[in-house]
């Protein structure tokens, strides 16, 4: 082997090792949390028995069930809520390229995803509070989580959904155009079902940012409204608890599964299209060999 070549085969197995070594690094505190979900004692450092004692304890302790609905309800909200905003700031910065405050909406929308979250909730803490002070609502509880969910997730949700209609043809929506729809037609007709993988993806994204948010639920929560991150972070600072390994590893089940119909559901969704484009090319073939 001449000097200075790397043989392919080793730069292969350094990659695999590398690769192994990372996801074991990622994944294995996640493995052992699920493992002493089901530890029959309190020890988290020795594994000694199997029980569901804990699983048990988890559907009776009220903070963690009722933090878990209103993490449901929050990040449900936010995300439906991040995922339209995020689509019509997109659709404005890509479509409209030129108009006045451009630049400045064009920051304002991207800031909150370089600006610390704990900035972020502060600031959103000190609006909130001069708000009620003013007109004597909202108070802190549910609605100013969402809002607060909402400014963040919109920003994530916005890249997304901003990368897709980059990527999508433009000619199909000139084309509606010059058969006499109207904008707005052609943006629910053409636009909206060319992008909605994207539009599905960032209420995913903004509904895991909003299940999984602790600082600014903390600045924008009420008394007795505790997500369920908040009321787990609680429990950890107070010392070991099992029942949070058991929370932990249903909304790892619960993610998991999510992720892989959602996976599965775009493969599937891709394959259709690659048909429905290979009997369009073949139907415009067979039309030309017949001129």
């Amino acid at each position: 082997m001449a000097k200075g070549n790397v043989n392919p085969y080793r730069k292969s197995r350094i990659g695999l090792i590398w690769m192994a070594v990372t996801y074991f690094f990622l994944y294995m505190p996640l493995v052992f949390m699920v493992v002493f979900s089901f530890n029959s004692t309190r020890q988290d450092a020795r594994f000694t028995g199997f029980s569901w004692r804990w699983y048990e304890a988890l559907t009776r302790d009220n903070r963690i069930v009722d933090g878990f609905w209103l993490s449901v309800k929050v990040a449900t909200t936010s995300g439906l809520a991040s995922a339209v905003l995020a689509t019509f700031a997109a659709f404005v910065l890509v479509r409209y390229r030129r108009f006045l405050g451009r630049t400045a909406f064009s920051g304002m929308v991207n800031a909150p995803l370089v600006m610390p979250e704990v900035v972020i909730g502060l600031s959103l803490l000190l609006l909130m509070v001069g708000i009620q002070n003013v007109f004597g609502w909202p108070e802190r509880g549910m609605l100013t989580i969402v809002l607060g969910h909402t400014l963040l997730g919109m920003a994530y949700g916005m890249v997304v959904v901003q990368s897709r209609l980059l990527a999508m043809d433009r000619s199909i929506e000139e084309a509606a155009l010059d058969l006499g729809a109207r904008p707005i037609q052609v943006f629910f007709l053409i636009t909206m079902p060319n992008i909605f993988q994207a539009i599905l993806a960032a209420f995913l994204l903004a509904f895991t940012l909003s299940f999984d948010d602790v600082v600014i639920s903390e600045f924008l929560s009420g008394p007795g409204v505790n997500t369920l991150p908040q009321v787990i972070f609680g429990y950890a600072r107070r010392g070991i608890n099992p029942t949070i390994y058991a929370a932990a590893t249903l909304l790892i089940v619960s993610v998991t599964v999510v992720v892989v119909a959602y996976s599965v559901w775009v493969a599937r969704q891709t394959r259709q299209r690659q048909r429905e484009m290979a009997a369009a090319l073949r139907s415009e073939t067979a039309a030309i060999g017949q001129i």
